[in-house]
């Protein structure tokens, strides 16, 4: 009964309009964010791994 407060259903499903909107804009930032975050993770992973290969060269000059 008290959830029943909180629903609401427009009669007019134009109202529904505004929310797909912003729903879709939402998770289109959300894609292109996990998309930028694996090109960086990428990255860094390259890079930490010249640097290991730097270290176990200079180790094993020693």
């Amino acid at each position: 009964m008290v959830l029943n407060l909180f629903l609401y259903f427009p009669e007019d499903k134009r109202e529904y309009i505004p929310a797909f909107i912003s729903l879709s804009i939402f998770a289109i930032l959300a894609v292109i964010t996990f998309i930028i975050i694996l090109k960086v993770n990428k990255k860094q992973l390259t890079k930490a791994q010249q640097i290991e290969e730097k270290i176990r060269k200079d180790m094993g000059n020693k």
